[in-house]
């Protein structure tokens, strides 16, 4: 397991959440979303599920990595 890996995952699972979380967070009033508002929020959701899918991965990554050597 390597520890600074791991944070720097979680640094990143952190600034994704600043940075998209509220757009998926937010609620729409009530009425419904124009084509053009629905397409924004599947591009955000989409973007949201890719770089989610690296961070797990490079979580996964992290456990599985020995730990180095102190020297």
């Amino acid at each position: 397991m390597d520890p600074l890996k791991i944070k720097d995952v979680y640094e990143r699972l952190e600034l994704l959440d600043d940075k998209l979380g509220h757009k998926l967070r937010a609620r729409q009033g009530p009425g419904r979303l124009t084509l053009e508002q629905l397409e924004d929020r599947v591009k955000e959701v989409a973007a949201y599920t890719s770089e989610l899918r690296e961070l797990v991965r490079d979580l996964v990554l992290a456990f599985a990595t020995p730990r180095a050597p102190r020297e």
